[in-house]
C-alpha cells in the first residue's frame, strides 16, 4: 500500500489580511498541495468564508483528511475558535471562524494565533522537535512569541500567552505607540532598528538590514544601535527564560537574515543575566520553510486527531 495513503493528513490554513493559502500536510510535515488566492476582506466576511471553504473542498482527497487548522493575525479564543481582535481582517472578531468551517466541511477545526502555529510547528517538526519544552520568538517588523510544552501549545485565557512585544526592557525610553514606554518591540524589533537607523542616518535608511548593513561594515554610530539591540533582546530572553525555562529558545523572523551581527553576541550577554544553571539554554536558528501552514496543519494534530 502506498504510504502517502497510510499516512494521517491535516488541511492547514492560513488567513491574511492579504492572502490566504490553504495546503494539505501530512503527519511528518510535508506539505502535498498548496493553493492561494487573494483575501479579498473588503467583500466582507461571507465572501472570505465561501473562498476559504471552497479552497478547501477544491484540495485532492480532502475529506480523508483528520482535521483542519486556521493560522491567523491576533490572538484568539482557542476555546470558542474565534479571532479577539481582527485588525487585518475586519468583521473576524468573535466570528464562529472554526464553528462554521467545522459544520461547512464535516471535519474538526481549530484555529490559533499565526506565531503559535508557527511555534507549534517548529515544536513539530523544525528546530524544536527533540525538546520538551520549545519557546519561538519572531525578529521582524515586530517581535512575537509562543511557546509549547510537550508539542501542546500554551495560549492562556484568553490568547495572549508567550506574546512578548510588550514586555519592557526599559522603562527611560521614548513614547513610541500603545505599547509600553520601553517595550521591547519599540526597541529591537525590525521597525525600531529602521526607525533608529532613519533618526541618525536619514532617509538613506530603507529599512533595518541598511543599518545591520552599516554596523557590519564598522560604522560606529551603526554598531551602537545593533549592540542597543542585541542587550535588549538578551534582556527579553533572560526574562523569558526565569519564567519559563525553555529547554530552546527557536528564533525567526526578517532580522535573522542578519543575524552574523547579533545572534551570537546576544547569547553570550544572556548568560550573564541568568542562573547558572540556565546558561545552557540552547538557540538556534527556525528552520522551516513554511511554519504557518505547517503548524496551522499540525493544530488538529496536537489535539489527538
Amino acid at each position: 500500500m502506498n504510504r502517502e495513503i497510510e499516512m494521517k493528513t491535516y488541511i492547514g490554513v492560513d488567513l491574511g489580511g492579504t492572502n490566504v493559502r490553504v495546503a494539505k500536510v501530512d503527519e511528518n510535515g510535508k506539505i502535498l498541495e498548496v493553493v492561494k488566492e487573494s483575501t479579498e476582506i473588503d467583500q466582507g466576511v461571507s465572501h472570505v468564508m465561501d473562498k476559504i471553504v471552497r479552497m478547501i473542498t477544491s484540495l485532492d482527497h480532502w475529506k480523508e483528511c483528520q482535521g483542519i487548522g486556521l493560522g491567523v493575525p491576533g490572538p484568539v479564543d482557542t476555546q470558542r475558535g474565534v479571532m479577539m481582535l481582527s485588525t487585518n481582517l475586519p468583521g473576524f472578531k468573535d466570528y464562529p471562524l472554526c464553528e462554521e468551517i467545522s459544520q461547512r466541511c464535516g471535519l474538526p477545526t481549530y484555529a490559533d494565533n499565526d506565531v503559535n502555529v508557527a511555534c507549534l510547528a517548529e515544536s513539530y517538526h523544525g528546530a524544536g522537535k527533540e525538546y520538551p519544552i520549545c519557546y519561538y520568538v519572531t525578529i521582524s517588523t515586530g517581535i512575537g512569541g509562543a511557546f509549547t510544552v510537550n508539542h501542546q501549545l500554551v495560549s492562556g485565557m484568553a490568547g495572549y500567552a508567550g506574546e512578548i512585544a510588550n514586555i519592557v526592557i526599559d522603562r527611560n525610553r521614548q513614547k513610541v505607540n500603545y505599547l509600553n514606554v520601553g517595550a521591547v518591540e519599540n526597541e529591537a524589533s525590525g521597525l525600531a532598528i529602521t526607525r533608529k537607523g532613519k533618526e541618525v542616518f536619514g532617509d538613506s535608511i530603507k529599512h533595518a538590514g541598511d543599518v545591520f548593513d552599516l554596523a557590519r561594515s564598522g560604522n560606529e554610530k551603526a554598531v551602537k544601535i545593533v549592540d542597543e539591540m542585541t542587550y535588549d533582546l538578551a534582556l527579553l530572553f533572560a526574562d523569558i527564560a526565569h519564567v519559563v525555562n525553555p529547554h530552546i529558545f527557536v528564533v525567526g523572523g526578517g532580522c535573522m537574515k542578519s543575524k552574523d551581527v547579533f545572534f551570537d553576541k546576544m547569547q553570550d550577554i544572556f548568560k550573564t543575566l541568568v542562573h547558572e544553571g540556565m546558561r545552557c539554554t540552547k538557540f538556534s536558528e527556525a528552520r522551516l520553510e513554511e511554519p504557518g501552514l505547517v503548524g496551522a496543519a499540525m493544530l488538529p494534530m496536537s489535539r489527538g486527531n
